[in-house]
């Protein structure tokens, strides 16, 4: 916090992490809630399949469209539309009747958790550019939300199936709190305007090399990212290669070691040369999933799962540090970055679930293989990019 300077930025820092916390509470629910709104509400695997595939949707339309909104309603009232879906959505979960407002009330959760994303990287990026250990912290803010949910969901219906109606009333609760740290957030109109004529609304980034090497970084991270987190469990139970309590323990283990990566990433990026850091990471990135693939008994299984969580933490974040420069200079900037490398996480997941349909889920989770030595490589090429030009990365 020292870095900051004016006690608005601290306001601002302070208010945003904490509602990025909640963003994670929010948007990872989904896939805790699913099996209990599928048996609650009779749906098939389809149309449960479909539900969530539209919350990614939702996250991948705003993510674009509330970064472009923010340039003309401003950055406040655009997160304030988006984030109210939160709350509305779980309302409507609860109460809806039929698939197609079920359907809506998914699709309205991830248009909430892709403008939250994009205002707190946009913020941190704007109020601590280049300082790889802000947005660190910030998604370890997101990882501590995500792993909280499931320990609740768990503790509501040990007993009871029926406490996920408990844990749904906890999310409308969580999703007004998250609007009213929004609405505190301060973001005052003049300093708005201030930016507006410093900032190229233009899409003059699109001729930056750093715009592709980050945004193809970022794409392939999603892949693999996505494509682990989404059939890590499915690929564990039906190999049986471990057992269903334990293969939901990974996950778990997967998350846990995720925040301690970031809260590592974090506390490293003001010691070491962040493109040193984020190619170590890489590396580690590509090694553990190799290990991770490979392993056929319970405790190579958790070293690889440890490993692979603990060196992918930081590199979304460190690679989004080095767009800080881009954000500043042009308004849109983020809002394309983020929305082309979100098409990863809409991709991959689709593409494992058919080559396992095909061939079966080993060969599906070994195509991750693939966009982790690409991921590998463009983090080689943007370390040595950043290298090549240290002058404009130099804090």
């Amino acid at each position: 916090m020292g870095y900051l300077k004016t006690a608005e930025e601290k306001k601002q820092l302070c208010f945003t992490y904490l509602a990025f916390m909640l963003n994670g509470v929010l948007a990872l629910s989904i896939g805790s809630l699913l099996p209990f709104i599928r048996e609650a509400k009779g749906l098939n695997y389809a149309f449960a399949g479909l539900i969530v595939s539209l919350h990614s949707v939702g996250n991948l339309v705003s993510s674009f469209a509330s970064g472009t909104l923010a340039v003309f309603l401003g950055r406040k009232k655009s997160i304030l539309l988006f984030n109210a879906c939160y709350a509305i959505a779980y309302v409507m979960i609860l109460y809806g009747n039929g698939n197609l407002m079920l359907a809506l009330a998914f699709l309205m959760t991830g248009l909430a958790r892709g403008a939250s994303s994009n205002f707190g990287n946009y913020t941190v990026n704007s109020i601590a550019p280049g300082r790889a250990g802000f947005l660190n912290a910030l998604h370890a803010m997101f990882s501590i939300g995500a792993f909280s949910f499931p320990i609740l969901l768990t503790l509501l219906t040990r007993t009871n199936a029926d406490g996920w109606v408990y844990a749904c009333y906890f999310m409308i609760a969580m999703g007004v709190l998250s609007w009213i740290l929004y609405f505190m957030v301060p973001i005052s109109e003049p300093a708005a305007k201030k930016d507006e004529k410093k900032n190229d609304t233009s899409v003059g980034f699109f001729r930056e090399p750093l715009f592709y090497l980050c945004t193809f970084t970022l794409f392939f991270y999603l892949c693999a990212e996505q494509g682990v987190i989404g059939w890590l469990i499915t690929y564990f139970v039906d190999t049986g290669l471990l057992s269903d309590g334990l293969s939901q323990l990974m996950a778990s283990v997967l998350w846990v070691m995720i925040l301690a990566g970031r809260l590592t990433a974090a506390a490293l990026s003001g010691k070491v040369r962040k493109e040193k850091l984020l190619l170590a990471m890489g590396v580690g990135f590509m090694g553990f999933f190799f290990w991770l693939l490979f392993s056929k008994s319970t405790v190579p299984i958790v070293i690889g799962i440890m490993g692979f969580g603990y060196s992918m933490a930081g590199i979304y974040p460190t690679t989004v540090s080095f767009c800080g420069g881009l954000i500043q200079k042009y308004s849109m900037a983020w809002s394309f970055i983020l929305t082309l490398a979100s098409f990863g996480s809409i991709l991959m997941p689709m593409i494992i679930g058919r080559i396992a349909e095909s061939v079966g889920i080993a060969y599906g989770m070994s195509s991750i293989v693939v966009v982790v030595l690409v991921d590998l490589a463009l983090i080689t090429a943007l370390y040595f990019y950043i290298r090549r030009h240290w002058a404009e990365f130099s804090e």
